[in-house]
């Protein structure tokens, strides 16, 4: 994963603002819609949503910059940068002044004898990061019995835009990770805009025997015809002059599909039509409602027997 400001192109003095403005540029430039013969479009895509999920973010911007997280919002193991490769894997405590001085600890590496003195290097480990090093969790190379795995290692993030119709019939639904990585994802029958669901064990292998999570964030995607206000949808229902004065059956389509509306005699533009239970699902049971908004259409191209019945009443 690149630099999240080289990716959303901004500096890393820009303010928020400018951060929200180049993501939405960029999405809009880099949807799968707008380039569907593109293949490098989606994993584009992809990226621009992970670097806005940590510049976006106050918090995780800061840990960002701090180099506590690195591009892929996973937390960072300070002291070990150099670590690898023939580097000192102490030096960053060298370097930050923890490796002398008053009150710096010491670790002395030594051969453990038939009477148990001495450190093994899980034993310093155990001694740098705590608890985390003997907790739960299995064996395995290079760590203690018991370890466990810290919280967000291994975790993948990505966010994904879905339809209104696939959150009222809780749809499966596919999310793109970084590097191009599929999850299907089956929606639960309740969710909210901008919730984040955890598919547990769904994410990368880790050092502890046990996988990350997949972690994915719902947003929905704005819609061509519903209007979305809590768990209730509004929709607007184009009715012709003769229909609103006479009354019809006219056909309105909803998110499990298309139904016929009556339309009383002389009906005013603007009032609104209750579909009951039509809309998205409540948190409890049952599901919100569909209002559908009158809009009484006149002839695009006229009416010469309506014009003279007016001019005749006038």
């Amino acid at each position: 994963m690149r630099n999240p400001y080289d990716v959303l192109g901004v500096a890393k003095n820009a303010s928020s603002k400018e951060i929200k403005s180049a993501y939405r540029k960029l999405a809009k430039k880099y949807h799968p819609d707008q380039k569907p013969d593109d293949p490098k479009a989606k994993e584009r895509f992809a990226e621009i949503g992970q670097a806005y999920e940590i510049l976006g973010d106050e918090k995780q911007r800061g840990a960002f910059d701090r180099g506590e997280i690195d591009a892929e919002g996973k937390p960072r193991f300070a002291g070990f940068e150099g670590a690898g490769a023939g580097g000192d894997p102490f030096a960053g405590f060298r370097r930050s002044g923890r490796a002398g001085g008053p009150g710096a600890q010491h670790f002395e590496f030594k051969s453990g004898g038939p009477d148990g003195a001495g450190f093994s290097g899980a034993d310093i480990f155990s001694q740098i990061f705590g608890d985390a090093f003997s907790q739960g969790g299995q064996a395995g190379p290079g760590r203690r019995a018991g370890a466990k795995r810290p919280s967000g290692m291994g975790d993948l993030n990505a966010t994904l835009d879905v339809d209104i119709e696939d959150v009222a019939k809780a749809a499966k639904v596919t999310a793109i990770f970084p590097g191009g990585r599929r999850i299907a994802v089956k929606l639960p029958r309740y969710v909210e805009d901008g919730q984040t669901i955890r598919l547990k064990g769904q994410g990368e292998e880790t050092p502890f025997g046990e996988r990350g999570d997949a972690l994915v964030k719902l947003r929905f995607r704005k819609h061509p015809r519903y209007r979305v206000e809590g768990r209730d949808l509004h929709v607007d229902l184009p009715v012709s002059l003769r229909d609103a004065v006479l009354g019809a059956k006219v056909p309105v389509e909803t998110p499990a599909g298309r139904l016929a509306l009556t339309i009383p005699a002389w009906t005013s533009s603007g009032r609104a039509m209750r579909l009951k239970g039509r809309g998205l699902p409540r948190k409890t049971e049952g599901n919100g409602d569909l209002y559908a908004h009158i809009q009484i259409m006149l002839p695009e191209d006229g009416d010469p027997g309506l014009e003279a019945l007016f001019r005749q009443s006038a």
